[in-house]
């Protein structure tokens, strides 16, 4: 029985990888320029300007609202248009990159938040420029907190990726419903649930390690 189970296994958690490593990847170029954004466009920040602050604000918190399984279906006419198919693991990265987007944006704006205000004050008051505060104060400092956050994010595709395989993205969540509910086996659900507890586990533990690592306090 396991020895059926375990190359459907296998070839599912590779394509559960490939749809949140490379989903991750996309959205963190963006996602983290979004947060930079967000938090130094705020009020009494380096680069203060409330109208770009509201406004991207505004567009960040309407994509975050919108229920994941909603959004794939709504942008498959664009998921189409981007790569061809609206099925399959490559077409799921389109909506795992446009939820994660905002997501990673708050959450890079909550760890910059908690840089003291001192040290920017510090910088400010030596003449660097807003990029040297950026990269030379405000990501250095807030790195432990962005890895720690952007973990959070990674285990939410998780989620995420097998609620594409739900609808044919692929990965362990089609494995569950094609193998497991349709066709009555529970041992290929209850397998596929042990392996997407064990990925979270694995990427909790990397992610915490990482981020003490970084953490120079």
């Amino acid at each position: 029985m396991f020895a059926e189970i375990l190359p459907l296994l296998t070839k599912a958690l590779g394509e559960t990888i490939y749809m949140v490593v490379v989903s991750m990847a996309i959205a963190s170029a963006i996602g983290v320029p979004l947060g930079v954004l967000l938090h130094t466009t705020a009020k009494g920040q380096i680069l203060e300007n409330v109208v770009i602050n509201q406004s991207v604000g505004s567009i960040v918190n309407a994509v975050r609202s919108i229920p994941f399984i909603i959004l794939m279906v709504a942008i498959i006419p664009f998921t189409r248009l981007l790569v061809g198919s609206a099925i399959g693991t490559t077409a799921a990265i389109v909506p795992l990159v446009i939820a994660s987007i905002p997501f990673i944006g708050r959450q890079v704006e909550t760890s910059l938040k908690e840089v003291p205000s001192g040290l920017v004050e510090a910088a400010l008051a030596m003449g660097a420029t807003p990029a040297q505060i950026i990269t030379k104060v405000l990501l250095p400092e807030a790195m432990p907190g962005i890895v720690s956050q952007l973990t959070t994010v990674i285990i939410a595709l998780v989620g995420e990726s097998a609620m594409a395989g739900a609808i044919g993205g692929g990965g362990l969540g089609d494995l569950a419903i094609r193998y497991g509910y349709q066709r009555f086996r529970p041992e290929v659900m209850l397998a596929t649930v042990v392996v997407l507890i064990v990925l979270v586990q694995l990427v909790q533990f990397v992610g915490n390690t990482l981020a003490k690592k970084l953490d120079k306090r």
